[in-house]
């Protein structure tokens, strides 16, 4: 019982958990700025379908962050909240072209694929933990992030 943080989990393996999940809280919000910039910008002959698309993305994108920051704070320990340590720390990289809708759908499924693998790793991290609140949101997270790549993928044709 010493070694157990407020919420009795074990405290090592809550600083490696808020560790991970600083590490997604970095990946989430330069990839919820992406999907701004191409909201805001693109252009073209999908313009409509893509503008809504990117904004309901974006909207689910700020939910998940706030979601993320406060299971850094349940698990005893500080969210992360500067672009500069961010950018450090994403593998998903600013989008410099945000006006080509595929681009942007494929910057978007690269994206996902790097918010899927790291919440695989999250995943296997809280299930050793014992933490089923981290271990839920992840959960739910891969599934339907699952989803839309299976649904941007199609939008793309393949």
């Amino acid at each position: 019982m010493k070694n157990l943080n407020s919420i009795g989990l074990d405290s090592t393996k809550s600083k490696q958990l808020a560790e991970k999940l600083n590490l997604l809280l970095a990946n989430y919000s330069v990839f919820y700025q992406n999907t701004r910039g191409y909201h805001w910008n693109i252009k073209g002959q999908k313009f409509f379908e893509l503008h809504l698309k990117f904004e309901e993305l974006y909207n689910d994108l700020f939910i998940k962050i706030d979601e993320v920051a406060e299971r850094i704070l349940t698990l005893g320990y500080s969210p992360d909240h500067r672009y500069s340590v961010y950018m450090k720390k994403s593998g998903i990289k600013e989008s410099t072209q945000v006006s080509d809708g595929i681009k942007a759908v494929g910057d978007i499924l690269n994206s996902f694929k790097t918010l899927i693998t790291l919440q695989r790793e999250i995943l296997l991290l809280s299930e050793e933990a014992e933490d089923e609140g981290t271990n839920a949101l992840m959960s739910d997270y891969i599934r339907a992030q699952e989803k839309l790549v299976w649904m941007y993928s199609s939008f793309l044709g393949k």
